[in-house]
């Protein structure tokens, strides 16, 4: 799946990206350190972007998870990340994942990509249910699952274990396909 949408695209993470997500990641360091510290640790050089889209790739021909970049329309330059992760395709449900480059926020662009991938998740993988775990202090990552129409199930107590931290409860919010 290749998605144009008005001022960017997604589409599946492949081996020319590896350059572009390891700049990515090394110039938004200190916003992926807390929520995506293996993204983060296996991006910091070119060989280690090499071998992450490797693997990337694989799991995604393995649909056991789908990596897609977010990147400009008209210059190419990777923004982004969104995982459909965390696949059970006998429950058919996924949980999403997803970051931009702070340059990027606000403009609506996140919102727009998890829509997008929602449909794809719900019409094409036939998937039910897609959750979202986030920090009850990640405001931005709030309003764009509210912003998607998912709904707040409950607190996850101790689900998430930020690299020199304690662990931390995380809000789960779900989304479920309507069914025709």
């Amino acid at each position: 799946m290749k998605l144009l949408l008005d001022s960017c695209y997604i589409s599946p993470i492949q081996n020319l990206d590896a350059n572009n997500l390891c700049a990515f990641v090394v110039a938004n360091k200190d916003r992926l350190k807390r929520y995506f510290p293996i993204t983060l640790k296996e991006n910091l050089t070119p060989d280690l972007s090499k071998l992450f889209v490797e693997q990337k790739r694989k799991a995604f021909q393995l649909k056991e998870e789908f990596l897609y970049t977010i990147k400009v329309l008209k210059t190419s330059q990777l923004i982004g990340l969104i995982y459909l992760k965390a696949i059970n395709w006998t429950d058919k449900h996924g949980e999403l994942a997803y970051c931009i480059d702070r340059k990027f926020e606000g403009r609506g662009i996140t919102t727009t990509v998890v829509n997008a991938l929602c449909d794809y998740a719900f019409n094409s993988l036939r998937l039910k249910t897609l959750k979202i775990i986030v920090h009850k202090t990640n405001f931005a990552s709030i309003k764009i699952a509210k912003k998607c129409n998912f709904t707040w199930i409950k607190t996850l107590k101790n689900e998430h274990t930020p690299p020199g931290e304690s662990a931390l409860d995380m809000e789960l919010y779900e989304l479920y396909k309507v069914l025709e």
